[in-house]
């Protein structure tokens, strides 16, 4: 039987302190914008992602990356978002072939909408408990562990 490496004392403590962040914040953040703007935050950031892109636009599979996500869960919010008049999808100019995601003046309207009270969410919730160094630490923590967990990571 192998030899289980146990986490240290210090280990310990530093996972439970990210597995609690990594379980209630997505959750107070849900909420924030489901309450705010009828938008679950997954909905949010991939149309942020869409607005932060100079055409608007972004094929289905690099949208999925950058809003860290499944293929399969970002066409099912696609779907929905087209329904409500924010998305519509195209087929891809270059070759026809595959997906991009396009957001509509009205999606675009409900982003700049919702950003305000996003940011200041996540301001309150995150950046202000946290000194100018600590950002800067968490980054590299943050993408040392995304580079980890998610290989095709391109941060």
């Amino acid at each position: 039987m192998d030899q289980v490496h146990w986490l240290s004392d210090e280990e310990q403590r530093a996972w439970r302190a990210l597995a609690g962040v990594v379980m209630l914040l997505p959750s107070a953040l849900d909420t924030q914008l489901q309450r705010d703007s009828q938008l679950t935050h997954f909905a949010y950031t991939v149309m942020a992602m869409l607005s932060e892109s100079p055409t608007r636009s972004a094929r289905m599979s690099e949208l999925a990356a950058l809003a860290n996500g499944s293929q399969s869960r970002l066409s099912h919010l696609v779907a929905r978002l087209e329904e409500r008049g924010w998305v519509r999808r195209e087929r891809t100019p270059q070759d026809g072939r595959g997906y991009v995601a396009v957001l509509t003046d009205a999606g675009y309207e409900k982003v700049v909408e919702s950003a305000p009270g996003h940011v200041g969410e996540v301001r309150r919730l995150v950046f202000d408990a946290l000194t100018p160094e600590q950002v800067a630490r968490m980054e590299e923590v943050a993408r040392a562990i995304l580079a980890k967990v998610d290989e095709d990571e391109t941060c």
